[in-house]
């Protein structure tokens, strides 16, 4: 199982200096593969990790996750596909639908029929970014054309799929499934096996499809204190159905509860477990604000990656 960490590029400023430096750091410790959020009120993922990219060599990048609604499939794989001419084939794409409070509360779109939203999207940007000319009109999203991009690297793309149709067509059209919220018994039972199935059901063997699970993560003596706080820093989760489903299939009594935490033994351990029940790579979030905490936890996320 490869380990990753969450690049933050947002920490309550877009400095592009800042963001860069921290890169750095994490691809000297020998992380391979970094994962950033993308926020309706903070920078654009794609173009922080463009510009980083181009600074720091090697590491490869996924965004988790990029929203549909508000970007056309032609513009999602125009920006794609200049992000990797720029980098080189670095970037793993990861999609998702957002949620309604945010799609409709704040830009105004329509959060119905998110299973064929999904299908007509893909139906635009799978053919643009492998080269070929698309002409797809769908009831919700149209996409005609072609893109003059050659010779250009194809991102894999990712979905944040959850529940089984979403998962039905990340397994069957995509490389895999980016999860968030979503416990060890979640991973094991439902959406390692259900996104596997999936592919084997569309004629993909279970390798070409991946499981990418996210979880906060802590290593501290102070269980109860980081418990406490990402209680409070995750709490908007508990709000949002697509996770709040995930917490309540796992038996969370809230986000609290999907932090790992604990000493070295303990979080290996549970680390370890997710490889165990199929999970293909493990993103930790670094949520604790003790400077010293976050090292710690980044040193012992270091000794699991192969």
């Amino acid at each position: 199982m490869q380990i990753s960490v969450v690049w933050t590029i947002n920490a309550r400023t877009a400095s592009v200096d800042r963001a860069i430096e921290n890169l750095a750091e994490i691809a000297e410790e020998g992380f391979t593969r970094v994962w950033c959020t993308q926020m309706p009120n903070e920078p654009d993922a794609l173009t922080m990790l463009t510009v980083a990219g181009w600074e720091v060599p090697e590491i490869e990048f996924g965004t988790s996750v990029l929203p549909m609604q508000v970007q056309h499939p032609m513009l999602l794989a125009q920006r794609a596909l200049t992000t990797n001419a720029v980098i080189g084939p670095r970037l793993h794409l990861g999609l998702g639908l957002s949620h309604q409070v945010v799609t409709e509360g704040m830009w105004g779109v329509s959060y119905k029929k998110p299973i064929q939203r999904t299908n007509e999207y893909l139906d635009g940007l799978l053919p643009l970014l492998r080269g070929e000319k698309v002409n797809s009109g769908g009831d919700l999203i149209t996409t005609r054309g072609s893109l003059t991009m050659d010779d250009i690297d194809v991102p894999p793309v990712y979905l944040a799929a959850l529940g089984p149709k979403m998962l039905g067509i990340a397994g069957s059209r995509t490389s895999g499934t980016v999860t968030w919220m979503t416990g060890p018994k979640t991973l094991r039972d439902h959406i390692v096996p259900t996104l596997r199935a999936a592919a084997v059901g569309a004629g993909r063997a279970e390798s070409d499809v991946r499981t990418v699970a996210m979880l906060p993560v802590s290593v501290t003596d102070n269980v109860d204190g980081a418990r406490a706080a990402a209680g409070e820093q995750f709490a908007m989760y508990d709000n949002l159905p697509s996770y709040k489903a995930m917490l309540d299939r796992e038996g969370f009594t809230g986000p609290a509860d999907a932090a790992i935490i604990g000493d070295e033994a303990t979080v290996a351990e549970q680390i370890r477990q997710l490889g165990e029940f199929g999970v293909d790579e493990f993103v930790g979030i670094l949520f604790d604000r003790d400077a010293e905490v976050r090292a710690r936890t980044r040193a012992l996320l270091r000794t699991l990656h192969p």
